[in-house]
């Protein structure tokens, strides 16, 4: 399983489509198996979630997403997780991987 996490100086970007980057957090068996970071494509409607699934990302975390971001990811095939607070990637997948990650109001609203 894949994660992908918008990231920005190492903690959650709490805008999605302005990241510098985005942390890739594989997990196997349970557990965390490896990180990598990568800068995304311009940030452009559906160019994201194309390359989000084309580098085979299964769940997004994010803090904010518009609607149509998120629609464009469930027709990719990839779930979401909106309003995580800002911190590590591997801490956020920890989290949701224990079902502790507590989620607030998404902070985009577009």
């Amino acid at each position: 399983m894949r994660y992908a996490i918008p990231t920005s100086q190492g903690t959650l970007a709490m805008h999605f489509g302005h990241a510098d980057e985005f942390t890739f957090v594989d997990v196997s068996d349970g557990r965390v198996a490896g990180v990598r970071s990568e800068t995304p494509p311009p940030h452009e409607p559906g160019v994201l979630p194309a390359w989000l699934k084309k580098n085979a990302v299964d769940v997004v975390i994010a803090g904010g997403m518009g609607r149509r971001a998120q629609d464009l990811f469930a027709e990719q095939g990839i779930r979401t997780v909106i309003g995580a607070p800002g911190e590590a990637p591997e801490e956020l997948v920890r989290n949701h991987l224990a079902g502790t990650l507590e989620v607030g109001e998404n902070v985009c609203d577009h």
